[in-house]
């Protein structure tokens, strides 16, 4: 898989066509790069560092518990998972496409076709080596978010279901953001994360009643049953 992600051989193949684009000079520097370049290309950055993951998604701010932490980790890596299968299809996609141009060149007999075709199957082939790069750095992600995911479950909250940690986490993601709202801060901006706040804190105490409701409904229950024993 490696040596189909290195393409190398597809810069020097192109090379010599530079002519028609740039100065002899400027191709000959370009050849001279050769290796650079393709070193260049496998190394660039395409998605989120394991930095950029912590510091920039996954930020104390917006996401103030383990919980949701963990459960932002399972959105990011579902979305790498659903990009890396139609990043798959699209691949298959492409290599059939390749080989039906290429069984058209074996066939076609007019040069200026056979040119056309060929430009076809080298611009396949580089493509395809792009959806293998794509591909090895979606895998990166999928499994940076997996080991992040391990990280925080330490046991301490549901990670069956995302509704159980959503009302105190959103409960502290709402008090950081009222805490930065200021004298310039617009109408709107108050309006919504104060309003935001004020809901959550409501539907909290309603909760705690409603809880508390149920407690000792089961208390009373427990009370009935001893006495009719007795």
């Amino acid at each position: 898989m490696t040596d189909k992600r290195n393409i190398k051989a597809l810069i020097e193949k192109e090379a010599p066509n530079l002519n028609n684009l740039l100065d002899p000079e400027e191709v000959k520097i370009f050849k001279g790069l050769t290796e650079e370049l393709r070193d260049t290309w496998t190394k660039k950055q395409m998605f989120r560092t394991e930095t950029e993951m912590q510091f920039s998604v996954l930020n104390d701010a917006k996401y103030p518990t383990k919980a949701a932490k963990y459960w932002q980790c399972v959105r990011e890596q579902n979305v790498f998972l659903e990009n890396l299968m139609t990043l798959s299809f699209d691949y298959r996609r492409a290599n059939v496409k390749q080989k039906r141009i290429q069984e058209k060149l074996e066939k076609e007999e007019d040069p200026l076709k056979r040119e056309l075709l060929q430009i076809d199957i080298d611009e396949k082939t580089y493509q395809k080596a792009s959806m293998q790069l794509v591909a090895r750095d979606r895998m990166r992600e999928i499994k940076t978010w997996s080991k992040f995911k391990k990280k925080f479950d330490d046991g301490s909250f549901d990670t069956k279901n995302v509704n159980t940690h959503q009302l105190n986490s959103y409960h502290l993601t709402m008090k950081n953001k009222a805490e930065t709202l200021t004298q310039g801060s617009s109408q709107p901006e108050v309006f919504n994360v104060l309003g935001q706040l004020q809901s959550i804190e409501r539907i909290k105490k309603d909760m705690l009643i409603e809880n508390k409701k149920k407690e000792n409904a089961k208390l009373e229950f427990e009370k009935n049953s001893i006495g009719q024993q007795d």
